[in-house]
C-alpha cells in the first residue's frame, strides 16, 4: 500500500514535493531558520535523514536490550550507546510530550495520560505542537516529516479533534488511536480513519508499521532530507506477540535481582503497601508478562532490520542517524510491586539509547547522563537548525556522538511526576488509603493522587546520587547513593550530610522553576555550581521547600 502526503489545506501540510528544492519559498525558510548549512557536512552534500525508532514502556535495568540481538549489532555495535539515559517522567504521555518539545513536564504541562493531564489536549495541539521539533524540521529545514504507530495515549479522542487531527508539521502520517495495541485497532491515515482486524499478515500493528515505513522510503522525495519517527506498541500490554515468537523464552523468568519480592522499607507509603513476601499466582503472572514482553520485542528486532537493510539499499544509511529509544522503563516483582512503571526508581526512569550515524565511530559506549528532552536538540542540531531559537530545556547530543574532547556536560536532570487517582476511597479496597489507583485484584496498588514527587538525578566523577520530595502529607524524602547501593533498598534521607541534603533540595527548587538555558546551569557538584543558604528559608526561618501545582509540574 502506497502512503501518500497530506493533501493541500489539510493541518500539517507541506510536503517536499510541493516545495521543490530549488523554490525559492522554500531558500527563504532555510536560511531564515538557520538550516542552511550543517556543521561537519561538506558543501553539496544532502543534509543528513534521522530516523527515531520509539518502543513503549521497554526497559534496561532488567536487560530490556537482551532479545533485541539484531539491534544492537545494527545501530549499538555500529555506533554508540549511551549506558545512562533516563526520561524526565516515567509514564508513557508526559514522557513522549518530552521528546517532542524538547522540555521538562513542567514546561510542556503534561501530567499524565489523561485529556485532563493535557495528553493530547486542544491545549497541547494550540501551544505545544506547533513548537515541536518535527514541525521545526518541516517548517524550517524544509525535511520531509513521516510518523507511524502510537502518538499519545489520549491522540484520537472525539473531545480533541478526533482521528480527523493531523499535529503540525508531519508530512506522512500513520498514527494509532489512543493506546498500544496489536490487533483491533484504528489508524488515522493522514486524518482518515482506517480500522484493522485481528489477521496477522495484514493487521500485526508492528509489522504494518514495519511495511508502511519501507513504503516511505520508497515513494519519498530524493531531493530533500527525511525524518522518520517509528513508535511501536512493543512490549506494552497485551503483550501480544507474532505468532512465530509466541513459543519464545520459554525458559526466561523476571530477574530475581535484590530489589525483588522485598518490602520497601523507608519508602513513601505507596511502596510501603505492596505485599511482601508476592504470592505464587503474582510471580507466575509477572514472570508470564516479562516473557511475553520479550517476545513482543522479536518483531521489533525483525523491524530494525528491515528498515536498516532498505536504507543500505538505497544508499542512504551513511547518511543517515538512527535512534532507538525507550518512553520509559518497567518494573517486574522490585520491591513487591507486581508490573508497571510511574515510580522514581532506576527501573522506571532509565531507558535504553543506541544510535548511529555519520560520524559515530563504532564501539563506543556512553556513561555521560542524558535525557529523552536533548533528542529534540540533537535532531534539529544535526540538521542545522539554531538551538538558540528554540525554548528547548534539552541539550544537543552531537558532540558526544562525534567524539569532542573536553566536554562540559551536566551533572544532574530533573525527574518528576504527577500522580493519578481521585481522593476518595476504593470501595473494592476500603482498608487503604484514599486515591489509590491501578490497583490489582488482591489490592496491591501501583499509583495515588499523592504519588507526586519531583528528583534531582545526580552523577559525576565522584557522587552517583538520586535527592527526591513527595508532595504528600509527609513531605517525604528519598535519597540513594547509587554507587554503594545500586538496587536502591536503603533511603539514606536521614543519615546523610544535611549541608548535602540541603544543596540537593535547593538544586531540586532551580530545576523545577527552570526554562530553557536555566535547566542547563551547574549542578551541585560541579565546578561553577553556587549555593546561597539564605534562599532556603522562608522569611519565617522554616525551611523552604518545593511546591507542586495540582494542575501543572
Amino acid at each position: 500500500m502506497r502512503l501518500l502526503p497530506l493533501a493541500p489545506g489539510r493541518p500539517g501540510w507541506g510536503s517536499p514535493r510541493h516545495l521543490p528544492s530549488c523554490s525559492p519559498t522554500l531558500l527563504l525558510l532555510l536560511v531564515l531558520g538557520g538550516c542552511l548549512r550543517v556543521s561537519g557536512v561538506a558543501a553539496g552534500t544532502r543534509r543528513p535523514n534521522v530516523v527515531l525508532l520509539l518502543t513503549d514502556d521497554q526497559d534496561e535495568v532488567l536487560g530490556g536490550m537482551t532479545p533485541l540481538k539484531k539491534t544492537r549489532a545494527l545501530i549499538g555495535e555500529m555506533g554508540m550507546t549511551f549506558s545512562s539515559a533516563y526520561v524526565p517522567s516515567a509514564l508513557c504521555c508526559p514522557s513522549r510530550a518530552s521528546i517532542l518539545t524538547g522540555k521538562y513536564p513542567h514546561n510542556h504541562h503534561v501530567v499524565n495520560n489523561t485529556l485532563e493531564g493535557n495528553c493530547s489536549s486542544k491545549s497541547w495541539q494550540k501551544i505545544q505542537e506547533p513548537n515541536t521539533f518535527p514541525a521545526i524540521l518541516r517548517s524550517m529545514c524544509g525535511y520531509q516529516t513521516f510518523f507511524a504507530g502510537k502518538y499519545l495515549n489520549e491522540y484520537g479522542a472525539p473531545d480533541a479533534g478526533g482521528l480527523e487531527h493531523v499535529p503540525l508539521g508531519w508530512s506522512y502520517w500513520y498514527a494509532l488511536e489512543k493506546n498500544s495495541k496489536y490487533y483491533n485497532y484504528t489508524l488515522s491515515i493522514n486524518g482518515k480513519a482506517r480500522k484493522h482486524g485481528e489477521n496477522y499478515s495484514v493487521d500485526y500493528l508492528t509489522d504494518v508499521l514495519a511495511n508502511v515505513s519501507l513504503d516511505f522510503l520508497n515513494y519519498k522525495s530524493n531531493f530533500e532530507p527525511f525524518f522518520m519517527m517509528i513508535a511501536t506498541p512493543a512490549p506494552h500490554s497485551p503483550w501480544t506477540a507474532a505468532p512465530q515468537y509466541q513459543k519464545a523464552f520459554q525458559s526466561i523468568f523476571a530477574p530475581r535481582n535484590k530489589n525483588f519480592n522485598i518490602h520497601g522499607t523507608n519508602k513513601h507509603w505507596l511502596i510501603r503497601q505492596a505485599k511482601t513476601p508476592m504470592t505464587n499466582s503474582s510471580i507466575q503472572f509477572l514472570d508470564n508478562a516479562f516473557r511475553k514482553r520479550w517476545q513482543t520485542l522479536l518483531s521489533v528486532d525483525d523491524l530494525v532490520e528491515k528498515l536498516i537493510k532498505r536504507l543500505e539499499f538505497t544508499g542512504e544509511l551513511n547518511n543517515t542517524y538512527i535512534f532507538y529509544t525507550s518512553d520509559n522503563g518497567y518494573h517486574t516483582g522490585q520491591f513487591s510491586l507486581p508490573i508497571d512503571k510511574r515510580q522514581l526508581y532506576e527501573f522506571d526512569i532509565k531507558v535504553p539509547l543506541l544510535v548511529r550515524g555519520p560520524g559515530i565511530k563504532p564501539n563506543q559506549t556512553s556513561k555521560m547522563l542524558v535525557a529523552n528532552i536533548d533528542l529534540g536538540p540533537t535532531i534539529l542540531d544535526i540538521a542545522g537548525y539554531d538551538l538558540n531559537k528554540t525554548q528547548m530545556d534539552g541539550m544537543s547530543l552531537l558532540p558526544i556522538l562525534r567524539g569532542a574532547s573536553n566536554l562540559t556536560w551536566r551533572s544532574d536532570v530533573l525527574v518528576e511526576y504527577q500522580g493519578e487517582g481521585r481522593n476518595v476511597t476504593d470501595p473494592t479496597c476500603p482498608s487503604l488509603s484514599p486515591g489509590v489507583s491501578q490497583c490489582f485484584p488482591d489490592c496491591i496498588c501501583e499509583d495515588a493522587y499523592n504519588n507526586t514527587y519531583a528528583c534531582v538525578r545526580t552523577m559525576s566523577a565522584l557522587w552517583n546520587l538520586q535527592y527526591c520530595e513527595f508532595d504528600d502529607q509527609e513531605v517525604f524524602v528519598e535519597v540513594y547513593n547509587l554507587t554503594a547501593d545500586p538496587d536502591q533498598i536503603t533511603n539514606i534521607a536521614k543519615n546523610i550530610d544535611p549541608e548535602l541534603l540541603g544543596k540537593m533540595n535547593y538544586r531540586l527548587m532551580m530545576l523545577q522553576s527552570c526554562s530553557g538555558p536555566t535547566c542547563r546551569t551547574p549542578g551541585v557538584f560541579d565546578p561553577g555550581y553556587r549555593f546561597d543558604p539564605r534562599l532556603m528559608f522562608s522569611n519565617h526561618g522554616s525551611v523552604r521547600t518545593r511546591r507542586f501545582s495540582k494542575h501543572l509540574l
